[in-house]
C-alpha cells in the first residue's frame, strides 16, 4: 500500500515553535514501522515556519510575507536536521522536497515531481515534503496550502496513493459534544461541525482546510484518515479504525 502521511505544525512543535523531539521521535518510529510492514511511505511535514518563529524570538507566526519567508529559511534547517537524525536511528535515509503551487500547475514540473518521488521511494528513501515558504508568493495572492493539507492531497493524487493520513492534535473529526466520529461517508453537514478559531498561533491550517483536502481526496479514490499526531496511532488506525476518523473513497480507483 502506498501511504501519504501529513503532520501538522502543532502535532510536532512545542507552543513556542521549537521542534518537539519526543513527538518527532514517536512519529518517525511509526513511519519506519509502516515501511517495515511493506508499505510505501511519502511524508508531508509542516513545522518549518514555526521553528523559525521560535528561533528568531517572535511571539507568533508573522503576517508579512517576507518575515514568513525568513522564518521558513531559518526553521527548515532545524526540522530537516531533526528528521535526518531520527530516521537514521532506524537505518532509513530521507530526501527533502520543497514545493509551491507552480509545481502542480505546470504539467512538466508536476511530472518531474512525480518521477522524483517515485525514484526516492523505489530506492527506499523517505521523501519529506513541505511547502517552499522561502520562495512561495501564494500568501500575496490569498492562495496557500493550508498548513500543507491541500499539498498532501495534491501529492497523494500525483503519486496515486491508496491512503492519505492527516495527523493533527485532536482524535479525529469530533461531534458537537467533542466525541470522536469513527467514520464519515457523506459530507452533508460535516463542515458545520468545525469549531472556529482553533488553529493556533503557529500555523495557517485548521479542520476546515483538512476537510476540504479530505473531500477532494475521497472524490479522487483515496481513503483518508484524520487522527491525533501526538499519539501512537499506527498500525491500529489502518487495521481496526479504533482511533481517528475514517473517510472511505467514494469512487473506484
Amino acid at each position: 500500500m502506498r501511504i501519504v502521511v501529513k503532520v501538522g505544525t502543532h502535532a510536532i512543535a512545542a507552543k513556542t515553535g521549537r521542534p518537539d523531539h519526543a513527538a518527532l521521535k514517536r512519529l518517525v518510529a511509526q513511519l519506519c514501522a509502516l515501511r517495515e510492514g511493506g508499505h510505501e511511505v511519502v511524508f508531508v511535514s509542516s513545522g518549518a515556519v514555526a521553528a523559525g518563529v521560535e528561533s528568531l524570538g517572535l511571539s507568533a507566526r508573522p503576517t508579512n510575507v517576507n518575515e514568513i519567508q525568513m522564518c521558513a529559511a531559518v526553521g527548515q534547517a532545524r526540522f530537516i536536521t531533526e528528521y535526518e537524525n531520527l530516521f537514521a536511528e532506524h537505518g532509513v535515509k530521507i530526501g527533502q522536497i520543497l514545493l509551491t503551487h507552480y509545481d502542480f500547475e505546470d504539467r512538466r514540473r508536476a511530472l518531474n515531481v512525480k518521477n522524483s518521488l517515485g525514484r526516492l521511494v523505489k530506492e527506499g528513501i523517505v521523501p519529506i515534503i513541505n511547502e517552499n515558504d522561502v520562495v512561495a508568493d501564494e500568501e500575496l495572492k490569498g492562495q496557500t496550502f493550508g498548513d500543507n493539507d491541500w499539498l498532501s492531497f495534491l501529492i497523494a493524487k500525483l503519486v496515486k496513493a491508496d491512503t492519505l493520513v492527516l495527523l493533527t492534535t485532536v482524535d479525529g473529526l469530533l461531534d458537537a459534544t467533542g466525541k470522536r466520529i469513527p467514520e464519515v461517508t457523506t459530507f452533508r453537514n460535516v463542515f458545520k461541525l468545525i469549531r472556529a478559531g482553533e488553529k493556533g498561533k503557529l500555523s495557517k491550517g485548521g479542520m476546515d482546510t483538512k476537510l476540504k483536502a479530505v473531500k477532494a481526496a475521497v472524490e479522487s479514490g483515496i481513503d483518508v484518515y484524520v487522527a491525533n499526531g501526538r499519539k501512537k496511532v499506527f498500525p491500529q488506525l489502518l487495521a481496526s479504525r479504533a482511533t481517528g476518523t475514517f473517510f472511505p473513497a467514494t469512487v473506484l480507483r
